[in-house]
């Protein structure tokens, strides 16, 4: 394992393999190390450029090393009523591991946001800067240390889910935002898949200002379906929202509240994902919300579990069928799947990332020959 403590030294790791013609496999805490085809690579771990670069709480922004635990991010920011907006959360547990180990690059590198990327936007949309170096061994800055920028070309969000295949992160700048001072949970009950992502689409298009939509099928609780509003702010307009959302589904079914421990526990479980079966082959799906329906239709007859996100344009699917199904089911409704765990047979034939229009693959191409012309980072993971 190679593991840099400073720029310098991660530059002249980069230039000593691309002298030796070796590989390099990116990580981080390595919470998500299982994911993508198994490879054979010499490991770059990051782990060693960790630390505070600078927190300003007054402008909302933040520096740091991409080897910095998530947590210890969370945790400083949390002790100033602030927090990381896109709710980003530890792959580790999905993995069968302990919540800690995700360090902040691994997730700004994988764009991992929870269920408030609804309202708040991704992990992209909260990177301001970055200091890298690429594969030509490289060193560079882009983006800034401020919220509004405009000079030059915003490689912050190149950055965000490139999952180590263009270059290597060294520092990155946040964008943070003041924590909500009260959260309301509150919830449809019995609703099928069609009603659920109807009631969330005419949530998100009213002036209730959701910041989270989700819905949990009956078949993963004791109960009925669940379908989940959160509303946050301060408490006279998180009271108004509140009613007003209840005026807007009232057509469709009451609108009950949540208490705090139900609800807290509800928005955990869609971020580690514990209703679903752990022994299954788990997928992620990104589709236009209208397009969950088709999705859980084609599946759940051949066994699939399933929790929908982002008022369902997110879709968790637990399946142990035929892969092609899961593409095709996901292709249909113009969106894409991710094999996101799986048992290393099945990765190893089975490629992480849904497979793109030839069009899309070759402007990739391009993009990651820019940064990495030897192929440095390509390990053969994705």
């Amino acid at each position: 394992m190679i593991r840099p403590t400073d720029e310098a030294e991660l530059t002249e790791a980069i230039l000593d393999a691309a002298q030796r013609g070796a590989r390099l496999a990116i990580t981080g805490g390595g919470s998500k190390a299982d994911m993508g085809r198994p490879v054979e690579a010499e490991t770059l771990s990051l782990a060693g450029l960790a630390g505070i670069v600078d927190y300003d709480p007054a402008e909302l922004v933040l520096t740091v090393r991409p080897g910095t635990p998530l947590a210890e991010v969370e945790a400083l920011v949390a002790s100033q009523g602030q927090m990381l907006a896109f709710e980003p959360f530890d792959h580790g547990p999905l993995f069968g591991r302990a919540a800690g180990s995700a360090t902040i690059g691994g997730v700004i590198a994988a764009g991992a946001a929870g269920s408030r990327r609804l309202s708040a936007g991704g992990a992209r949309d909260h990177l301001l800067g970055i200091h890298a170096v690429s594969g030509r061994g490289q060193a560079f800055v882009a983006g800034a240390k401020v919220v509004k920028n405009v000079t030059g070309y915003d490689l912050p969000k190149l950055a965000t889910g490139s999952w180590g295949r263009l270059f290597a992160l060294s520092e990155l700048t946040l964008k943070v935002l003041p924590r909500p001072p009260m959260a309301v949970t509150s919830a449809i009950a019995g609703l099928t898949t069609e009603q659920a992502v109807r009631a969330m689409a005419i949530a998100m298009g009213s002036q209730a200002e959701i910041a989270a939509a989700a819905h949990i099928p009956a078949s993963l609780r004791d109960g009925p379906a669940l379908t989940l509003f959160r509303i946050e702010g301060f408490a006279p307009s998180v009271k108004a929202r509140g009613e007003m959302l209840r005026t807007v589904l009232a057509a469709i079914a009451p609108v009950e509240p949540v208490d705090m421990p139900l609800a807290e526990s509800i928005w955990r479980a869609l971020r580690t994902l514990d209703p679903l079966p752990a022994d299954r082959p788990l997928w992620r799906i990104n589709i236009p919300p209208s397009g969950a329906p088709g999705v859980v239709a084609a599946l759940e007859p051949h066994g699939a579990a399933w929790l929908a996100d982002w008022a369902g344009g997110l879709l968790w699917i637990g399946f142990a069928g035929d892969p092609v199904l899961v593409r095709d089911a996901a292709a249909r409704a113009g969106g894409h799947a991710m094999l996101v765990r799986a048992p290393a047979e099945m990765r190893a034939h089975i490629p992480a990332f849904h497979p793109q229009p030839a069009a899309l693959a070759a402007l990739e191409e391009r993009v990651r020959r820019a940064f990495d012309p030897l192929g440095l980072f390509e390990t053969g993971r994705f």
